[in-house]
Formats: structure tokens, sequence, C-alpha cells
């Protein structure tokens, strides 16, 4: 079986990684040489950290680096594909056109999967002949650390699609939920109101973010706080999704003011060396603004 991502980023690459591991060939494409280039060392990082923790083992990760292939040219990357999972950027439009010409470019076997943490799989789905054999596959950051993927059922994905996707998930070894579509499923929705309540605490001094994150930490189990997380996927994503499960749900996905400033001066988190912390080469090393630079 072959699959196919589209998109080289964060989370792309690392889809790209499991889906390499668990046996099945692999090609990653994006629209620039240079960005497929940047994703496959990123899954060279990763496997080596595996390597160094005795994760795995150094022949194990040969195996799984020649698995995968990159390229650009999107017909080729998909014309072979059993399974095809976008990781574009956030934006309906980009996910209709990319679904649309995946659609154009395969047979009506072929299973095309989107990413998406909070759009409407079943939108996505109308834009194409075949609908019923689009689903939602959202994935956790970093893919190849966190053990969850939300399934998400659109009103077209027919039963085939649906069982594809739970025999993927499983054969990658990650535990599936599956939901019914809807403005940020289950996931997202609950893992946002976390987020925003914790940045308004910030906002209004309750806490530093350091000690929010912690709390949630040890007090709740959480594998890693709702502020830090959020610098992990980008605050300027988590604005994104806010604003768009605002407008599906209601005032209480209303953006926090410390949320919008951080997105407008350009500090999106771990990808720009600052959110509510200050990172380096992808470590936290500090936390931003009032809290000052040590934690």
């Amino acid at each position: 079986m072959q699959v196919t991502v589209l998109g080289a980023g964060s989370m792309g690459h690392g889809i790209a990684q499991v889906s390499a591991m668990a046996g099945y060939d692999v090609v990653l494409r994006d629209i620039e040489d240079d960005l497929v280039e940047k994703g496959l060392e990123g899954i060279r990082e990763n496997l080596q950290g595996g390597v160094d923790r005795d994760k795995l083992t150094a022949d194990e990760m040969d195996a799984t680096l020649e698995r995968i292939e990159g390229m650009t040219d999107l017909a080729d990357a998909v014309a072979n594909a059993d399974l095809v999972i976008e990781a574009v950027p956030e934006d309906m439009d980009l996910k209709k056109d990319v679904l649309s010409d995946v659609e154009a470019e395969t047979g009506e076997e072929t299973v095309i999967a989107s990413n998406t943490s909070s759009l409407s799989v079943t939108e996505m789905a109308s834009a194409l002949e075949s609908p019923e054999r689009v689903v939602g596959l959202h994935f956790f950051n970093p893919p190849h650390l966190m053990d969850l993927v939300e399934i998400v059922i659109a009103e077209q994905t027919d039963d085939r699609t649906e069982e594809f996707a739970v025999d993927y998930v499983r054969e990658i070894e990650k535990e599936d939920v599956v939901v019914r579509d809807s403005a940020g499923f289950a996931t997202s929705r609950l893992g946002l109101v976390t987020g925003l309540e914790a940045i308004r605490m910030v906002e209004e001094g309750v806490a530093s973010p350091a000690d929010i994150d912690e709390a949630m930490k040890l007090g709740y189990g959480y594998p890693m706080g709702p502020i830090e997380l959020g610098d992990h996927v980008g605050l300027d994503v988590r604005l994104h999704i806010a604003e768009h499960l605002r407008e599906e749900l209601g005032e209480r996905f209303k953006p926090p003011q410390a949320l919008r400033r951080k997105v407008r001066a350009g500090n999106l988190g771990r990808k720009s060396g600052e959110g509510f912390y200050v990172w380096e080469d992808g470590e936290r090393v500090g936390m931003s603004g009032e809290w000052g630079a040590d934690e």
C-alpha cells in the first residue's frame, strides 16, 4: 500500500514518518523542492532522536527512510496512492482545490483524507464528484509522538472509506476515535476552550504561562500544557481556529486580545522563535514579555 502526504510541514512530514515506520511506501509532496527537503530532514532528525533514545535501531531508521520518496509533481505523487492525506494550510478554498486536483489524478478506489483540525470535511467533500471517499484524519502534533488520531466522518463518507481509515490508523499503531463532522470535531473544540481560557488567565495576571502549564500537567495529566501546546501548533493557527469556531458556535470561542497581539507582532510560537515562550532551535528556553526570559 502507498500513502501520499501532501504538505511537508511539521504535520505532513510527521504523518509521512509514522506511515513509513508502519511499513507503507510513502510519497511526501510539497510545491517546492526546498520544502520537500526540509520535511525529509525533519523526518531524519526525528528518527535519529529515536535512535539516540534507544526507541528504534539504526537499521529501522534506515529502512524507514528508504520507504519515503519526496517530490513536487502532484500527478506523480498520487498516481499509485491507495491513500492520500492532505496536510496543507487551514484554508477551505485551498483544501477544496487540492482535494479536487487529487480526485482528478486518482482512481475511484483511492481514499482521500484531510488532516484538518477544525474545518468541515463535509464541505470539502462537496467539491468532489465522488465525495464518499473523503474522510478526516486529524493527527496531533507531533504525529510521531502523539497516540491519537481523530477520524472524522463527513455526511458523504461511505462505510468502505470509514473502515479503510480505521484500519489504517490501527496499522500505524495509533489510537482512533470516530466522530461525526461538526465544527471543531471533539478534540479541537474541547482543547481550544482550555487553551483560550489559559491565555485569558495570563492576560489577567493570574499566573505565568509556565505555572499554568505545569498545573495542567501535574493536576490533570496533560502531557503538554495548553499554552505551550499553542506555541507548538502556532498561535496564528490557534487564532484562525478560534475565529472559525466563534463564527460556527458562538462567543465562548472569542479569541483573547493577548492572542491577537502575539499574532499581529509575528510572535507565532515555536516556528517564529517566540510566542508565549521563547524558543531556540525548537527548544523552550524561557517566557516572553513581562514574565521575563527565565522560568
